[in-house]
């Protein structure tokens, strides 16, 4: 008994939090929320649910710690030493892509406004508009604009996740929505009828990164 004891001792310490985490991001990844179950981590992970629980006190936690992984890569590859603007600009794309590979991202982001993951993005970019000279009584409003605009993204993305099944063809399904815009009365819709030859070309990123310019454009204005 005593052997068998210390048998389970050893591999509950050498099952970390870490081994868990990037196992859930696996399954994420590969299968999307619902298929991250404890019984789908222990399976992969050779291990007992039980030892899971050990690190880990419920899928809700391993979610949030899963997206905190994630984010806290996207922080430690912005470029140490570059210009506030240009660090803004890492931070903000590095978060894109970071919901571009990993959508359950964006859910997660849109669904805990108070989680870690959320505040590692506030600091960043509230550290870069210090740095960028923008006058304390106007960073709060300044970091908040630059967060909401990004968590917009995130919240765009976690809708089109529970909406539209994982293999949807971008291409086609916006030229299915720009078919759609082109039928309107141009007279009662005449910019979102315009709009309708530019949706199905447009690139994602780039008109993303368009509206953080805009948004550092005007705050580069703020005395």
């Amino acid at each position: 008994m005593a052997t068998r004891a210390r048998r389970a001792e050893r591999r509950t310490d050498a099952l970390s939090k870490e081994r868990i985490v990037a196992a859930a991001i696996e399954i994420l990844d590969a299968d999307g929320e619902s298929a991250l179950t404890f019984r789908a981590l222990a399976a992969r992970l050779a291990t007992g649910s039980g030892a899971i629980y050990w690190h880990v006190a419920s899928k809700n936690t391993l979610l949030t710690a899963a997206t905190h992984d994630v984010i806290a890569r996207v922080m430690t590859e912005v470029v140490s030493g570059a210009a506030p603007q240009e660090a803004i600009r890492a931070i903000a794309l590095g978060v894109f892509d970071a919901i571009d590979a990993h959508p359950w991202v964006g859910t997660q982001l849109s669904r805990e406004p108070w989680q870690s993951a959320i505040l590692q993005i506030l600091e960043g970019a509230g550290g870069q508009l210090q740095a960028l000279g923008v006058p304390e009584q106007a960073q709060f409003n300044c970091a908040s604009a630059l967060v909401n605009y990004i968590l917009g993204l995130a919240g765009q993305y976690a809708a089109a996740a529970r909406l539209l099944p994982r293999q949807t063809d971008r291409s086609a399904f916006l030229a299915t929505i720009a078919a759609r815009w082109a039928q309107l009365d141009p007279t009662e819709y005449p910019f979102v009828h315009q709009l309708a030859t530019q949706l199905p070309g447009h690139d994602d990123r780039e008109q993303f990164l368009a509206g953080i310019d805009l948004i550092l454009a005007g705050i580069t204005t703020v005395q």
